[in-house]
């Protein structure tokens, strides 16, 4: 959720008028940092425009809402202890729950169906994992409850996504790792994105950031929604984004270098020489590596430098758990070329 960077000297006054326009977040509570202080505020363009730097943060809910915070709570009066520790992390994409229901729990679908609904009362549709197939890594959902779609628009850093689950993969939980990387980016950068599906790294890196992208997809559903998405986003977008349609291995090699490379790889897939190939200071290569295996990751991409006559300086970053002791991480390679 937003908050708005405000100088404490400044917080009162900026306060009141975020409230009369409307735009005051006042279930959670702001956060004092140094010498500002972050104001809750809700997603709406208009914050954008008011002169203060808008940030993603979670930000503490006031006390009575504390019951309110996460699945768990609502649902231990309803389930046994046992029953709750077969809850599994869900994730929310615009006005879309997803969450993954074990055997263990099957009988208990409409109580999570209500807990869901209480903890976030503005979804429509709320929906079961099903199981990765084709080469896009589509997931297949059955709707649990609500509207009969898949589609939603989903707000994050800033910007609107327009995501079609049923047609296109799209991971929210990457939110913070992509303003990590537009807060990296300096203005005047040419980036390149392969495997850039619905845009949502570069429509993010765009939102901060007066860059040219080059972004690449396979997937033909997933390129008409980035086309969509950057016409829904582009007066807050500072930044230009040119969206290819095709191969990643096919259309990289005909491109230049450029001074930054961000290789969200799907699962499976090796690029690292060809990505590594494009970058001239920077390469972000994200990889599911096995943590007894995460210093022969790094030895990998040493390697690959070396072939390429690069001096490379790396550090390897978990992300996000992916299985137990699998990870999935992102390698930032700082390029040197000798």
């Amino acid at each position: 959720m937003p908050a708005l960077k405000v100088p404490k000297t400044e917080a009162e006054p900026v306060k009141r008028k975020l409230k009369k326009l409307n735009l005051y977040d006042g279930k959670r509570r702001p956060k004092k940092e140094d010498n500002f202080v972050l104001l809750p505020v809700i997603e709406d363009r208009r914050i954008y425009s008011l002169g203060y730097e808008v940030l993603p943060i979670e930000l503490p809910f006031r006390p009575e809402r504390q019951i309110y915070k996460n699945l768990e709570s609502v649902l231990v009066e309803r389930l046994s202890k046992e029953e709750l520790k077969y809850l599994r992390r869900y994730d929310v994409i615009g006005d879309i729950a997803v969450i993954q229901i074990p055997s263990q729990l099957e009988h208990r679908v409409d109580d999570i169906v209500w807990g869901l609904r209480k903890v976030h009362p503005f979804l429509k549709v709320i929906a079961k994992k099903g199981f990765h197939k084709g080469a896009f890594r589509i997931r297949d959902y059955s709707i649990l409850w609500g509207e009969g779609r898949l589609e939603t628009i989903h707000k994050e850093n800033g910007v609107e996504i327009k995501v079609d689950l049923s047609k296109v993969f799209f991971n929210p939980r990457m939110k913070g790792e992509r303003y990590r990387l537009a807060q990296l980016v300096r203005d005047g950068e040419r980036v390149l994105i392969p495997f850039a599906g619905v845009l949502p790294y570069a429509l993010v890196i765009a939102r901060y950031r007066r860059v040219k992208i080059t972004a690449v997809e396979l997937n033909r559903e997933a390129y008409e929604l980035g086309l969509e998405n950057i016409e829904r986003n582009r007066k807050r977008l500072k930044g230009n984004i040119e969206f290819i349609h095709g191969d990643a291995f096919k259309v990289l090699p005909e491109l230049p270098s450029y001074d930054r490379v961000i290789s969200p790889t799907p699962r499976g897939v090796d690029a690292l020489a060809l990505t590594l190939s494009k970058a001239r200071e920077w390469l972000h290569y994200y990889d599911f590596v096995h943590e007894d295996e995460l210093d022969a990751f790094r030895r990998k991409i040493l390697d690959e430098c070396s072939r390429q006559g690069k001096r490379c300086e790396i550090k390897v970053k978990k992300v996000s758990d992916f299985k137990p002791h699998v990870f999935k991480v992102c390698a930032d390679v700082r390029i040197f070329l000798e």
